[in-house]
């Protein structure tokens, strides 16, 4: 059991299935009690019920007050996982774009914002943005999401470099493919770049707990990713390179 998380309130958004799911059923087996936020309000449920946490459905970005009352009074955990995979390139409509914007990077703005000042005020907080290797790299294909997603990353950063001194914790994750209804949308660019190292939510989870653990900013599911993340920053030309050929590889099997 992870002392950290025993008995803490515990809030998931997008739970309903995937990653989040995954999240709420690891926390609750290590003793936490979990608010299990979705928009579909069916799901939602049907994993409170599972694990024994509490539905609060609704719009990710405007629930902290409501999972707050149903933790009775406190948040000690927060896992900003609800996303949207928002394929396309720079000619996806704008609302795509806003969208994107969001549900990926506004609605992890508006929880903090919720969130800090009891945080600081007490001296601790946990805040766990589900980013995605796109945001450390770039997702071919999805230019909406990987542009919101580096913004996901960004802001993550900020809130650790920023509050780490008074108490603050904060973790981003940053997985490849994982067996997710998402993934399935990818179509063939996922098919191509992230089913053939897919893993399921489970291993996402498992990866959290062991960076909480050793108390780790960047988790990486996918440990090889940190190698790519090193060859972007130090070889970028190269690396611009290599994805433009994955880019051609993609575009002569549409």
């Amino acid at each position: 059991m992870v002392e950290a998380v025993q008995d803490a309130g515990v809030v998931v958004t997008g739970a309903g299935g995937g990653i989040g799911a995954a999240l709420a059923r690891r926390f609750a087996a290590e003793g936490a009690r979990v608010v299990v936020n979705d928009l579909d309000a069916d799901r939602a449920a049907a994993v409170a019920e599972e694990i024994g946490g509490i539905a609060v459905p609704g719009d990710a970005s405007a629930i902290v007050g409501a999972a707050r009352e149903a933790l009775g009074g406190t948040v000690d955990v927060y896992c900003a996982n609800a996303g949207v995979a928002s394929g396309g390139s720079e000619a996806a409509d704008e609302t795509v774009w806003a969208q994107a914007w969001d549900v990926n990077v506004m609605a992890h703005v508006r929880a903090a914002h919720e969130l800090l000042p009891a945080w600081l005020e007490r001296g601790r907080g946990r805040f766990v943005s589900t980013v995605s290797a796109a945001g450390l790299l770039t997702m071919i294909g999805a230019a909406p999401y990987s542009v919101t997603k580096h913004g996901a990353y960004a802001f993550a950063e900020w809130l650790s470099l920023t509050y780490r001194h008074r108490g603050l914790k904060v973790h981003a994750i940053c997985p490849q493919g994982v067996r997710t209804d998402m993934l399935a949308a990818t179509g063939s660019a996922g098919d191509l770049v992230l089913q053939p190292t897919a893993i399921e939510p489970a291993e996402v989870a498992d990866a959290l707990f062991k960076g909480i653990e050793e108390d780790r900013f960047l988790i990486l599911p996918h440990p090889e990713v940190a190698e790519y993340y090193q060859a972007r920053a130090t070889v970028p030309d190269r690396w611009l390179t290599n994805m433009n050929h994955l880019q051609q590889k993609w575009e002569s099997a549409r």
